[in-house]
């Protein structure tokens, strides 16, 4: 083999979600419909927030965020998937595959980093109101964001120039319908013991850590909203949180089933399963969860609807 040469197969092929053809026309038009679904729901979200100024605050900058974050990360895979529905050979070329995952990987961590910033806002607004313009003001959560993406782009870079370094020489058929850490490892013939050592490392921290610090904000919440008089005050606070948990929780125990494992024992098909809820499920979810559990956003989305359908009957 010749040295310094990282890689003899120059494509892949994407195995897809399952192989029987009986069921490839009606996954191909689900899929379709939740891609629409979740491109409309999110672009929806984003213009909904520029456009409604009493949606102007962190929160709702926060949310936007997630919505751009889903909408892209959705696009990332989505198409690539809904080829392979249509095609008898969903072939990818390993320079659009090593771009696919990294790009997969940057918003998935941004993902889950901008779900515990939204947490601690959450804490921030609930249990020190008094502090809530202060702590949470323009340039804290500009450098917040930031912060949400530099995790994404450390972790991106960090998983995809260590598969750079993996020979692939093995069969090129990735047992997936995306080009994914433990599907592209087990066709390696290098070692893989660096790449299963980031991976433990950084899926510990992305997933533990984050996981420990948004169940840590939101008992601090749900204390201080028991000690709440006001029964609507309770309710709303409560409504705005189990928002976010639910989010949360659909989104980290997917992929924590998906990545806290070793290469070894994981069940390909089990974990195809886990990754659609989190590379298909989760985008078109969030803005429906945000959306109808949510009196803000309803009442802008009323508002905005009524100035419109006035505009165009002063037009007529």
């Amino acid at each position: 083999m010749a040295t310094g040469n990282h890689s003899i197969v120059t494509e892949f092929i994407l195995a897809g979600l399952t192989e029987k053809p009986e069921l490839q026309l009606p996954l191909f038009l689900f899929f379709l419909g939740v891609y629409v679904v979740t491109v409309i729901g999110n672009l929806g979200m984003i213009t909904l927030i520029v456009l409604s100024s009493h949606l102007h605050t962190p929160m709702y900058y926060f949310l936007s965020s997630l919505s751009f974050i889903d909408l892209c990360y959705s696009t990332v895979i989505i198409p690539k998937m809904l080829v392979n529905f249509v095609t008898e050979k969903n072939i990818i070329s390993y320079p659009e595959c090593m771009t696919q995952l990294y790009f997969f990987i940057f918003f998935i961590i941004s993902e889950g980093h901008i779900l515990a910033v939204m947490a601690y806002d959450r804490y921030v607004a609930i249990c020190k109101p008094l502090l809530y313009n202060v702590t949470m003001s323009y340039q804290v959560c500009s450098w917040l964001v930031v912060e949400v993406y530099m995790m994404g782009f450390i972790g991106a870079t960090a998983h995809t120039s260590c598969m750079l370094r993996v020979v692939f020489c093995k069969d090129k058929i990735i047992n997936h319908y995306f080009c994914d850490l433990f599907p592209l490892l087990e066709l390696s013939c290098s070692s893989t013991y660096i790449n299963e050592l980031v991976l433990l490392c950084l899926s510990a921290f992305n997933i533990l850590a984050l996981t420990l610090a948004i169940f840590g904000s939101y008992v601090s919440v749900i204390a201080s909203i028991l000690r709440i008089h006001s029964t609507e005050g309770r309710s709303k606070a409560f409504s705005t949180c189990s928002s976010h948990i639910l989010a949360f929780t659909i989104f980290c125990g997917s992929a924590a089933f998906m990545y806290l494992q070793p290469s070894n024992v994981s069940l390909m098909e089990q974990s195809k399963v886990s990754s659609v809820f989190y590379t298909v499920i989760v985008p078109m979810l969030n803005p429906l969860i945000y959306s109808l559990r949510n009196k803000d956003v309803k009442v802008a989305l009323n508002k905005l609807i009524q100035k419109r359908l006035f505009c165009f009957s002063k037009d007529l």
